[in-house]
């Protein structure tokens, strides 16, 4: 049996990557990402888009196909780190993309990989 493969993806992180002007508004900034995210070609099962703040305005919470969305209930990185620790308990291979380096190590240590935001503007963006 195949071991299932999550994306996570820190919201904040890969939109404000690039300064396009995000921050003028990030609940359309968010909305563009899940866009983008909801018809990339990637190798993972699912992926979980978590929004913090805002940029919560621009997506609903939930399921979508294989993307769901998540609304951080404060920060962003408690919310992704739970995440990740779920998918990793339930015997997933777990990636997280997120440039923040205090969350790296803590996911790491539960054995997830990490990958850059602009990893995945080069996946999704193709």
């Amino acid at each position: 049996m195949r071991t299932r493969t999550v994306l996570i993806v820190d919201g904040a992180n890969v939109v404000g990557s690039r300064p396009d002007g995000w921050w003028r508004d990030r609940a359309g900034a968010a909305a563009r990402l899940h866009g983008r995210l909801a018809v990339a070609d990637t190798p993972h099962d699912e992926v979980v888009l978590v929004l913090e703040g805002k940029a919560k305005g621009g997506v609903p919470a939930g399921r979508d196909a294989h993307l769901r969305t998540v609304h951080a209930p404060r920060d962003g990185d408690s919310a992704l780190g739970r995440e990740a620790a779920a998918a990793r308990e339930r015997g997933h291979d777990v990636v997280v993309v997120t440039a923040d380096r205090g969350l790296q190590m803590r996911v790491e240590a539960l054995g997830c990989r990490v990958m850059s935001p602009s990893w995945l503007l080069a996946v999704i963006e193709g």
